[in-house]
């Protein structure tokens, strides 16, 4: 008999994810629901407003990767009008996407994904002696993991269980069977956990040297940047560039140090030797070396052929949403998208947990459309992103892969699993970090003959014109499109990583990468369904915080009015 299990809200996370799946007698995902349960509709916000002002408000997307739909709107605003940016514009928005990715992979690791790795409990009765040795199996200059340093942070957290507030290592699902990790390496892991509380500050400190804050920065414009006297400042670029080191250190010493001895265990795991039902694989190019070149290439991979790749084809991309809480005649092209909120509630059904409202399957049960490229799912993300390059023959990427394959003893298959998508985005950022520095040079060789970061955009209010803005954000291709009439926007669409990843089965009845990732997933207890939540926590999702919250009958739980004009 089927039982139903439901995730929700899916936490640690940015925003509101809830995830059903229907498992056989023998606790096995027969069927998989993934729903984001609250809609927020900037893209209606943007339409009648000035160009110029899409950037600072699309920005509002998100909360964590603000910067990238920053720039994405206003690239796809120059995109439109035919903007072509100084060489300097490029080079500081190419360090900022730097600064970002360091400091987003490594949250998402430690602080979002890592507890589905680390048994916080088990590294209580660990040996902090033995914990020293074993943390130099995977680097020989471990960070946060000698003996004395181990000790203090098992008695901090020895603490925290003693006053019995557990802050975010509260509610888990400790000792489930799936956690591989001996007590040693759990308490490795933690402490590098803490640690990375410290140098997320300074990844964000290094956006913000550029961005002017961080998060949602404020430096870009339509037609370059405004971060002028801080690029032609020794003492600023000097800043960035120590800020830069500390980050690094901390990725080689701990972050890949982690995912090589994740490697190691967890290699024979089967709820993490899956996870890539979606084969299909989309990137962009992205973070500019020089002009004309970059770190990550883009293209397309189909059924996972790593040795056929093709270029994007724009006119591929649609969206449907015959299972999302929308309206809409069809699929549709981003530049003639609409977004009509059309909820149809929930369905009453017993689960696991007894009698709840659950998701109706059958009908429309999520806020995330459903991207296609040719009626196709695809996957985004940095492992699209590393897997694209690498069948380009990207001789930095294919040199990084193979290296960590050969140190590993895994074949080329392993990337197409769990631990293989959050090895890649390990990888990513390692790859980031160190070629993020060739940009940094290149453009300081640049600024010895021009300083110029702006050049002035027209608006031809008789004209009409359509753009689209496609960057790798960190959890993977991101798009905006839009369409300029009268001078201002008539319409916009972002579709966003999250979105290619966590939309509902479309019309052809072809489930997303989230979806399909569940299928044939073994739980050990579906009462804590840990094994869903570490393949969907791979993914690193995204979903849109809202602007009013609703219970599931529809009712208005709060409801907030800003006066504009600060009346």
């Amino acid at each position: 008999m089927s039982k139903r299990v439901v995730i929700d809200p899916i936490t640690r996370i940015e925003g509101h994810l809830r995830v059903e799946v229907e498992v056989d007698e023998n606790n096995v995902v027969q069927k998989a629901w993934s729903s984001s349960t609250l809609w927020r509709g900037l893209e209606v916000i943007l339409k009648g407003r000035s160009p110029h002002d899409v950037g600072l408000l699309i920005q509002r997307i998100c909360g964590v990767c603000t910067y990238s739909h920053y720039r994405a709107g206003v690239e796809a605003v120059e995109d439109a009008l035919g903007t072509k940016i100084p060489l300097n514009a490029k080079y500081l928005r190419s360090l900022m996407q730097t600064s970002l990715y360091m400091h987003d992979h490594i949250v998402h690791f430690y602080h979002l994904h890592g507890l589905d790795w680390v048994d916080v409990v088990s590294a209580l009765s660990a040996d902090p002696a033995a914990a020293a040795q074993e943390a130099m199996k995977y680097t020989d200059k471990p960070i946060a993991a000698g003996e004395g340093e181990l000790r203090a942070v098992q008695e901090r957290v020895k603490g925290f269980v003693e006053t019995g507030k557990l802050g975010p290592f509260a509610n888990a699902y400790w000792g489930n069977g799936t956690y591989k990790f001996t007590p040693e390496q759990n308490l490795i892991a933690l402490s590098h956990y803490l640690k990375a509380l410290e140098v997320q500050r300074v990844a964000a400190e290094m956006l913000a040297i550029f961005g002017g804050k961080s998060p949602h920065p404020q430096s870009l414009v339509v037609g370059g940047v405004t971060a002028v006297r801080d690029m032609l400042s020794p003492a600023r670029l000097q800043e960035w560039k120590q800020k830069h080191a500390i980050v690094t250190d901390f990725i080689h010493r701990a972050y890949k140090a982690d995912i090589m001895m994740a490697a190691a265990a967890f290699g024979n795991e089967p709820s993490v030797l899956g996870g890539v039902a979606i084969k299909n694989f989309m990137a962009t190019n992205d973070f500019v070396l020089a002009d004309g070149e970059y770190m990550f290439d883009g293209g397309v991979i189909m059924n996972g052929d790593l040795t056929s790749v093709t270029d994007i084809d724009n006119d591929l991309i649609k969206e449907d949403v015959t299972h999302s809480w929308y309206k809409a005649d069809g699929a549709q092209h981003p530049y003639e998208g609409t977004t009509i909120p059309d909820y149809t509630g929930f369905v009453e059904r017993d689960t696991v947990y007894g009698k709840l409202p659950t998701l109706d399957g059958d009908g429309k049960y999520s806020w995330v459309k459903s991207p296609r490229y040719g009626d196709e799912p695809i996957e985004v993300g940095p492992l699209a992103s590393l897997l694209v390059s690498y069948a380009r023959g990207n001789k930095v990427v294919v040199k990084s892969v193979n290296e960590l394959l050969e140190a590993t003893g895994l074949p080329v298959e392993a990337l197409f699993t769990t631990l293989g998508r959050t090895a890649a985005r390990m990888l990513q950022t390692v790859i980031v970090a160190e070629e993020g520095l060739k940009t940094f040079d290149a453009m300081l060789l640049n600024m010895q003959t021009d300083e110029s970061t702006y050049v002035k955009p027209e608006i031809d209010s008789d004209k009409e014109y359509q753009g689209v803005g496609m960057i790798e954000a960190p959890r993977g291709m991101l798009s905006h499109w839009i369409r300029i009439k009268g001078g201002l926007v008539e319409n916009y669409q972002a579709v966003v990583p999250t979105t290619w990843n966590a939309g509902p089965v479309d019309a052809n009845g072809k489930m997303g990468p989230y979806e399909a990732s569940l299928i044939g997933l073994k739980l050990e207890d579906p009462t804590k369904p840990l094994e869903v939540i570490r393949i969907i926590h791979s993914f690193d999702p995204c979903m849109a915080c809202s602007v009013h919250v609703m219970d599931y009958k529809g009712a208005d739980l709060g409801e907030f009015r800003i006066n504009p004009n600060g009346q």
